[in-house]
């Protein structure tokens, strides 16, 4: 029988986002918002008012080349932990 995971295991704050998006990238611009408190009372938001739903704008040579789609799939997979324990809502905006 599989054991279910915890369910945050890793703790969506600005700070950690911003962590994991530095060491997978080496970007030349990062600005993590955390606009969760926007979002009260919303789907998806938390009782907490922080955590559940950020604005990435980042720029990298990692992104060169690629589609917009593309870059963003970089981001999410980059994020994938955040997202499976409960990250809501990312807004991504990728800069050249």
């Amino acid at each position: 029988m599989q054991q279910a995971p915890s369910p945050h295991p890793h703790p969506a704050t600005a700070e950690a986002l911003h962590a994991t998006l530095q060491q997978c990238f080496a970007p030349k611009l990062l600005e993590v918002l955390d606009e969760s408190a926007a979002h009260a009372g919303h789907a998806g938001a938390n009782a907490h008012g922080f955590g559940s739903h950020f604005r990435v704008r980042i720029a990298s040579e990692r992104f060169q080349g690629l589609s917009r789609v593309a870059a963003h799939r970089l981001v999410y997979d980059a994020l994938r932990p955040y997202i499976d324990a409960g990250l809501h809502a990312l807004a991504i905006e990728i800069r050249r």
